[in-house]
């Protein structure tokens, strides 16, 4: 090599190290070095595809002037990733950013990347996933049913749906991580081959902050780019964390550029979340983004049955329905009901009865004070809508009113023990039937329509105080 150029090089590291801190000089100008430069062309020595993007995103500036202070105007840059050692080829990529912030510069054409990091295989490999959730366990319901479904479709073809990413949100304790382990416990199932990472969000950032100090940043990369699935849960806590945001972003994109698979969960939808950069958030919407919402009556009840027979436990459907019909927030809270009631039940050899579940249940949540009226639920739903009970219970079809009729139908079904043919009877003298109909379009609606999904919610939640 030119003693010349390494001399020149030099005076350009020390330029680097003046205007750097020492973690983000060793991190990313040490693992530089020149190879030639001929023609005014600089070429440099990089160890991947990251290094160069995250250069010419954040550091540029600094490098293109200090290379024209250095080698003089006219200099022009491109960068080699080394794929073979020995014989020193690579691919050769000329910087796109440089010539925008130096006039005299020319300008180049957008890249054509083509290198891939070499898969690296580590045994054992961990995924980190629970086995016990998995889709055995997973309860489907209304307020699930399209996530359920999707991640089967995922799991059965990791990377090949339109559902990549797959973004998840809702509240605490929905399920949300127990459906991301399912679809990551069903590919390892069916595809043993494929590596599968489980990683919350705020360990992928610890990780990344001690590669940034171990100086590792590059190992750091080529691992995640070498996972097939990587299901990263509660995205939400990168949230100003800008050094972490941009390397998620490369992994990101080079996982979907090579056609694999993504699941993102989050407590807010990507339009919600504070602190990511749109250019994150863009890509979240890339997939599918799909609620869950808490869990109905009929999930509620479902939950607690599935964990009563997993469990080989034997309670009664009352004492089920009872903590089906109080315990409404999540399904955190359905599973620690019954781990305290067995408790109770064992240290003070007492059976579980609707008793005892009265007891446990009342110390853990707010109980509900009475039962919900017919009239109450028209009442609160005429509230709602803007229009009277009066028309509600008539017969006319204005669109307003069929719809708060419809939900009027469908909050008595839900939230009473009242029949069809009661609750016909209460609003106009309709026949069970009519009553069955508007229940189902309510259902429906609710598969899809997110705005009315939660409209719903509030009003069942009014109505429950």
């Amino acid at each position: 090599m030119d003693n010349q150029l390494l001399t020149y090089w030099a005076e350009c590291l020390k330029i680097f190290r003046d205007n750097l801190t020492e973690t983000a000089y060793n991190a990313w100008f040490a693992p530089l070095s020149p190879l030639s430069c001929e023609n005014q062309v600089l070429v440099l020595q990089v160890p991947s595809q990251y290094c160069v993007d995250y250069i010419e995103e954040n550091y540029i500036d600094l490098l293109s002037k200090t290379l024209v202070r250095v080698f003089g105007r006219g200099i022009k840059l491109e960068y080699r990733v080394v794929i073979d050692s020995e014989t020193g080829s690579g691919t050769v990529i000329p910087s796109d950013t440089m010539g925008q912030n130096v006039p005299s510069f020319p300008s180049f054409t957008a890249r054509q990347y083509t290198f891939e990091p070499q898969r690296q295989e580590m045994q054992p490999f961990n995924s980190q996933l629970n086995s016990g959730l998995n889709f055995g366990a997973f309860v489907e319901g209304q307020s699930n049913h399209m996530a359920y479904t999707a991640g089967l479709s995922i799991a059965q073809s990791p990377g090949k749906t339109a559902f990549n990413p797959m973004f998840v949100y809702g509240g605490s304790g929905v399920g949300k991580t127990h459906l991301a382990n399912a679809i990551g416990n069903r590919v390892k199932q069916l595809y043993p081959e494929k590596r599968v990472l489980y990683v919350a969000a705020n360990t992928f950032q610890m990780q990344y902050q001690t590669a940034v100090i171990d100086n590792k940043v590059n190992d750091f990369l080529m691992f995640y780019q070498s996972i097939d699935v990587l299901i990263v849960d509660d995205i939400q806590y990168f949230a100003d964390k800008k050094g972490t945001q941009n390397t998620f972003f490369f992994i990101f994109n080079h996982l979907q550029q090579t056609g694999k698979q993504l699941i993102l969960t989050s407590d807010k939808a990507p339009l919600e979340l504070q602190g990511l950069e749109q250019r994150l958030l863009s890509r979240f919407k890339w997939g599918l983004s799909v609620e869950i919402t808490r869990p109905d009556f009929e999930l509620r009840r479902g939950i607690l049955k599935n964990k009563i027979y997993r469990d080989g436990l034997e309670i009664g459907d009352d004492v089920v329905d009872f903590i089906a019909d109080n315990v409404v927030e999540n399904v955190r809270d359905l599973e620690g009901v019954l781990v305290s009631l067995m408790a109770y039940s064992t240290f003070s050899l007492t059976p579980i009865d609707l008793q005892l579940a009265r007891d446990v249940v009342g110390r853990l949540v707010e109980l509900k004070p009475k039962e919900i009226s017919l009239t109450e639920i028209i009442d609160n739903v005429s509230d709602y809508y803007g229009v009277s009970a009066k028309e509600i219970a008539s017969k006319s079809r204005r669109r307003e009113v069929a719809n708060a009729r419809q939900v009027a139908m469908y909050l008595a079904k839900q939230l009473t023990n009242k029949s069809l043919k009661e609750i016909g009877r209460a609003i106009g003298n309709r026949d069970h039937a009519t009553v069955l109909h508007s229940v189902k379009i309510v259902a429906d609606t609710l598969e899809y329509d997110t705005v009315f999904r939660r409209s719903l919610t509030e009003l069942e939640n009014r109505l429950r105080k």
